[in-house]
């Protein structure tokens, strides 16, 4: 398997753009299952979920093909309702593709499914929301199958948490369900606003998208449509962080600020310098940062998806900070491969105590998850020596040419094929 090397402590400099969101792309991409038109979806990143994703859709008979950072979606003859486990296994988001699959065939069978081990992320709250629409469930074999032969209805569906998976995939069921569906307790993120603005395009009725209360009216039939994926905003707080570890100055284009806000204060309360334009950031730090606690939050608190980041950012800061997570039980795998870095960190339960270090130390490491992986490349780039960081496919699945964009920085990364 494929390696990252890092000799650490290059100032980082310069600009980069920064890519599409994956995860406002993997629920459009499974958007396209709604119509037999035409379909193209701009400034999608190149990446493994992307891959996986188009490799699925093809499956269920969907004409899909990527140039560049293009995806077009072409008619297809007939869809298959079943989505196997070597597919859904590679990626949580394949469970998308009950709610339209179900909402244009009135059925589909798919594996449970697979991706990182962060914490148990039931999809009880989908199948419950498709119970109520009139569909009827049954496991077995590690299947799920779900049919509604007299086609879905609209509900009220109150979630007992903010489940954008969820909100995602009612959001899907319920464009083409007859009546008027309500997601009450619906996520807010902007990859929410981000889908449901590709679904009005399509001739969907939708209003509310951004608050707790989401209103569907179903349509007959959706059109296809043309769509530029929004900004990808872990990754852009990925390189802001960076900046502020390394002691450097960089600028990130094609962002959106507004999505970045609850990281962007939190930077600039330790200290940060950050110029914030339409849609650039230009972040360094002139003075030595403090330690400052977070509490992941649902949107638009502090997203989950930066916690194991900014651990790492607190690991070099003088003093003590508290790192909260309680969004997932079990998103600290980092922390015992942080601390071989050299890192002070202490567990105790859903909290991580920091005591900053003057220094980290290059050493072999390993990746658990996605965001645990952007962690210890972070850290890796301010240690002293050489790091070594493995099983970096869980990166290759979020973040976009992640070395050549480092490398384009200033760092001296590099990928080593194992």
């Amino acid at each position: 398997m494929d390696k990252i090397i890092i000799h650490g402590g290059k100032k980082l400099s310069g600009t980069i753009k920064v890519s599409g969101s994956k995860n406002s792309a993997l629920p459009i991409l499974f958007a396209t299952l709604l119509t037999d038109d035409n379909c193209e979806i701009q400034n999608v990143p190149v990446l493994a979920d992307i891959k996986t994703t188009i490799d699925f859709l093809n499956f269920i008979g969907k004409k899909t093909e990527m140039k560049k950072n293009t995806v077009v979606c072409e008619k297809s003859d007939k869809l298959n309702h079943i989505a196997p486990y070597d597919l859904v296994r590679k990626m949580r988001a394949s469970v998308l593709v009950m709610g339209p699959l179900l909402a244009r065939l009135g059925k589909v069978n798919v594996s449970l499914p697979g991706g990182c081990s962060i914490g148990a992320r039931p999809i009880d709250i989908h199948l419950d929301a498709f119970k109520k629409m009139g569909a009827n469930i049954e496991l077995k074999a590690g299947y799920i199958n779900i049919t509604a032969e007299n086609g879905l209805k609209g509900a009220d569906i109150e979630f007992r948490f903010a489940s954008v998976g969820a909100t995602e995939n009612i959001l899907l069921a319920s464009v083409l369900a007859r009546g008027t569906t309500r997601i009450i307790n619906a996520a807010k993120e902007p990859e929410i606003c981000d889908l449901a603005d590709v679904l009005i395009k399509m001739g969907a009725k939708i209003s509310g998208a951004g608050t707790k209360i989401i209103t569907v009216e179903g349509v007959k039939k959706l059109k296809g449509f043309k769509h530029k994926v929004i900004a990808d905003r872990i990754e852009a707080a990925t390189y802001m962080i960076a900046a502020l570890m390394t002691k450097g100055e960089v600028t990130l284009t094609d962002v959106c600020p507004e999505h970045l806000k609850a990281v962007a204060d939190k930077l600039i309360e330790a200290g940060a310098d950050m110029k914030i334009s339409e849609n650039t950031i230009k972040i360094k730090s002139e003075k030595d940062l403090k330690p400052i606690n977070i509490r992941t939050e649902i949107y638009p608190g502090f997203p989950t998806d930066v916690q194991a980041q900014w651990m790492a950012l607190m690991c070099l800061v003088k003093g003590n900070s508290i790192v909260e997570e309680t969004v997932f039980e079990n998103r600290f795998m980092h922390v015992c491969e942080l601390q071989r870095l050299g890192a002070n960190l202490k567990i105790e339960g859903r909290q991580v105590y920091i005591q900053g270090v003057e220094e980290l130390s290059g050493a072999p490491v390993m990746v658990s998850d996605l965001r645990a992986g952007a962690a210890l490349v972070l850290a890796g780039l301010c240690a002293k020596g050489k790091t070594e960081i493995s099983r970096i496919y869980h990166l290759d699945r979020g973040y976009e040419t992640l070395e050549k964009k480092f490398e384009s920085l200033g760092a001296d990364i590099k990928r080593v094929e194992g």
